[in-house]
């Protein structure tokens, strides 16, 4: 039985604040991006979309109303959207290897980085938020990086590899 009472005690115990599933995205927007799964370059779009979202709410909580808790709240809207940003950060690094074609969609992910920038720039300097704005730039910024380089290398790919009307429907830009 003394063996047992640790694994009793690990089953019963609830879990740390840190190992809750990552909540920056509701249930519906995880069913969009399901469904949108075998579409890369919609997929992408979706994350622009969320990161959009987000995006306007900063701006919303800063320029708004001030109301108890607006720091914890655009700190939490900081947070969500470092987290999306990284989440399409991976789709675009998985989808790189296989030349899933975005070229019509990264730049528009690219314009639309410096409209996130500056909302995540707006907020006034508080302790609440400062070190989750700062990751949330340092996303943006190496999302831009990303987005640039994978261009480059998407243009030069399909110079060379033109899509042909066969498989025109997997590679086709959106």
């Amino acid at each position: 039985m003394l063996k047992l009472l640790p694994l009793l005690l690990l089953i019963l115990t609830p879990p740390l604040h840190a190992q809750h599933p990552d909540n920056a995205l509701s249930e519906g927007e995880v069913e969009k991006l399901r469904e949108s799964a075998p579409e890369p370059a919609a997929r992408v779009l979706l994350f622009s979309a969320f990161l959009d979202q987000r995006a306007k709410e900063i701006l919303t909580l800063t320029t708004g109303r001030r109301h108890a808790g607006r720091e914890e709240d655009i700190h939490d809207q900081l947070e969500q959207f470092s987290s999306i940003a990284n989440d399409l950060e991976d789709n675009l690094e998985d989808y790189a290897p296989r030349h899933k074609d975005l070229r019509k969609s990264i730049p528009k992910l690219l314009a639309a980085t410096d409209r996130w920038q500056t909302a995540v720039k707006t907020p006034p300097d508080h302790d609440a938020y400062n070190v989750s704005r700062r990751l949330a730039l340092e996303a943006i910024t190496d999302l831009r990086e990303d987005l640039t380089k994978l261009l480059e290398d998407q243009k030069a790919y399909f110079q060379l590899h033109p899509p042909n009307k066969e498989n025109k429907q997997d590679s086709k830009p959106e």
